[in-house]
């Protein structure tokens, strides 16, 4: 887990580690990459995503892989930083939000796959970075990186945003199971899961970890009512995408209230490795929402 050095003067310092250890609910924190106030493709009407930063999957076309992993604070970025806004402080990464201009210049130069741009923060602080904005909005969407990896922040956060009177959406690969955290599912309205693949082959050669899990996620919130959509991104000639979409049609159809999502492969934010795969066309999106239609499915969005 990181640390976080200031939240008044807006410093971050970066301290990596593997687990997020169990600590108490006043310094319990998770590492915020990210706030976009106002988002309208992020779950139902006008909402706040929040993107925490480190992910348990490695996808291979993943669209932002700066979130991927913790900041190793090699310090190869603080010197090409133009804001003055990284430094090294007894030899971690600091990050001073408020002087940064979100050039991006530290995430090209990064070689890792991470960000030292990263605010550790208490459920508490973060909610009061987003309570501005509940009067324009419906509710908050948290996700990444992989927010399930920080479930007893999601808790405490989703808490806080209940008891103001908006809904809580997690946006997650669904490789953490959630179907025994109860206590975080009763403050927790819907969820959406990604179904990268079909079958355990093309799941692992995608993203390096196995099908089974986000599976049984998917089949669990569906019968309990928490999930508001599946999502697969069609890539063309990597995977089997015809039985991904058949894969998810079947997992769903019981359940008329829950939408498949079918997003494009596009080229931006990818790493050189994937740049030159082939998006897909709009005949071939169209072919598979007639598909998952045929299969059952009543609400189809391509994007």
């Amino acid at each position: 887990m990181t640390e976080k050095d200031s939240a008044d003067n807006g410093l971050a310092v970066i301290r990596a580690s593997k687990t997020n250890a169990s600590i108490t609910s006043t310094s319990m924190t998770a590492p915020v990459n990210k706030i976009i106030p106002f988002s309208c493709v992020d779950g139902p009407g006008n909402r706040t995503a929040v993107f925490l930063q480190g992910c348990n999957q490695n996808c291979l076309y993943c669209h932002n892989p700066e979130t991927i992993n913790l900041c190793r604070n090699c310090g190869a970025c603080v010197k090409t930083c133009p804001a003055g806004a990284l430094s090294m402080e007894d030899g971690l990464v600091s990050y001073d939000y408020r002087a940064c201009c979100n050039c991006d210049t530290c995430l090209k130069t990064c070689a890792f796959d991470a960000s030292p741009k990263i605010r550790n923060m208490t459920p508490g602080q973060l909610y009061d970075e987003v309570k501005a904005y509940f009067p324009f909005i419906s509710g908050i969407t948290t996700s990444g990186g992989e927010c399930s990896l920080y479930l007893d922040f999601l808790k405490g956060f989703y808490t806080l945003v209940k008891a103001a009177g908006k809904t809580t959406y997690m946006d997650t690969n669904g490789q953490v199971p959630l179907w025994d955290r109860t206590d975080l599912l009763e403050v927790t309205d819907k969820t959406m899961i990604d179904l990268k693949a079909g079958s355990e082959e093309d799941h692992m050669k995608l993203t390096g970890r196995e099908l089974g899990i986000p599976v049984e996620n998917i089949r669990r919130m569906a019968a309990m009512g928490k999930l508001y959509e599946i999502r697969t991104v069609v890539v063309p000639d990597v995977m089997d995408n015809l039985r991904t979409i058949e894969l998810g049609s079947s997992l769903i159809a019981p359940y008329p209230e829950v939408r498949y999502k079918l997003i494009k492969f596009r080229h931006y934010g990818v790493r050189p490795s994937f740049s030159s795969t082939k998006e897909p066309s709009d005949e071939m999106m169209e072919k598979l929402k007639e598909r998952v239609k045929e299969l059952g499915i009543k609400e189809i969005v391509v994007t």
